[in-house]
């Protein structure tokens, strides 16, 4: 359900089963895993073939917004317009279930591509620490699905209110760990490297939830969107400055 969901990746089997409901955030870190594997893949091969370091960066740029079937960047645009707008609460929900794109939406949209192009560009003509590609996704995915388990659902919010539904405890600790685990697994493929890169991608997610958080007064699933676009970025910049 989750990997059906979150990842636009071709599965062999497409089965949802509303039981299994609950289990669909905490495997959410997992539909990063294999993201993150397709992200290094890509761009290891590029680097390997030689291709011009333009259209490599522009591909490593692009390579998480496919693999997720711009559902995330969806968000992004929506909470974008929504928190720009100054506006009364009451309109800031209207706008962000609006399905129109407003102008605040496309200035974001620019400036996101800008910096996510522009770092992978960096990274690419370095060539070095691109296994924190793989990391990156699984920790903007575990701060995602913890932020909607743990913070309150915007009341108009399906997307939260359904998968909030029968998880435990024990549902969050099991992201936890992965994040935990995700972070010791940075540190151990670039040390202090490593460990700035799984910081900021999260630092970069706590900052944008908290902003949206504060004006939408709740979370949703755009929210989480947004968010997990600005932490995945952040890790990226981090992986260009260092």
């Amino acid at each position: 359900m989750s990997f059906g969901m979150f990842c636009a990746i071709p599965q062999p089997f497409h089965l949802w089963d509303d039981r299994a409901a609950p289990l669909a955030l905490p495997c959410f870190p997992l539909v990063g895993g294999l993201i993150g594997a397709l992200w290094w893949g890509i761009a290891k091969l590029l680097l390997l073939s030689g291709t011009h370091t333009m259209l490599a960066s522009a591909a490593v740029a692009l390579a998480p917004f496919l693999a997720s079937g711009f559902l995330h960047l969806d968000g992004y645009m929506d909470t974008s317009d929504a928190v720009l707008s100054r506006r009364p609460l009451e309109d800031k929900l209207r706008i962000l279930k609006d399905p129109h794109s407003g102008a605040f939406a496309v200035s974001m949209l620019a400036v996101l591509f800008v910096l996510q192009f522009a770092a992978a560009c960096a990274i690419m003509e370095k060539g070095i620490n691109l296994a924190l590609l793989m990391i990156i996704p699984i920790i903007s995915r575990c701060c995602s699905a913890l932020s909607v388990l743990c913070l309150k659902p915007i009341f108009q919010s399906g997307y939260a209110h359904m998968f909030r539904q029968n998880t435990t405890i024990a549902h969050k600790l099991f992201i936890a760990l992965i994040a935990m685990s995700s972070i010791a697994l940075a540190y151990c493929s670039a040390q202090v490297c490593g460990l700035i890169v799984a910081v900021s991608a999260a630092a970069g997610f706590a900052v944008a939830v908290a902003w949206a958080y504060r004006d939408l007064k709740g979370v949703s699933g755009d929210l989480a969107g947004f968010a997990l676009v600005i932490g995945e970025v952040s890790g990226l910049v981090a992986m260009a400055i260092i």
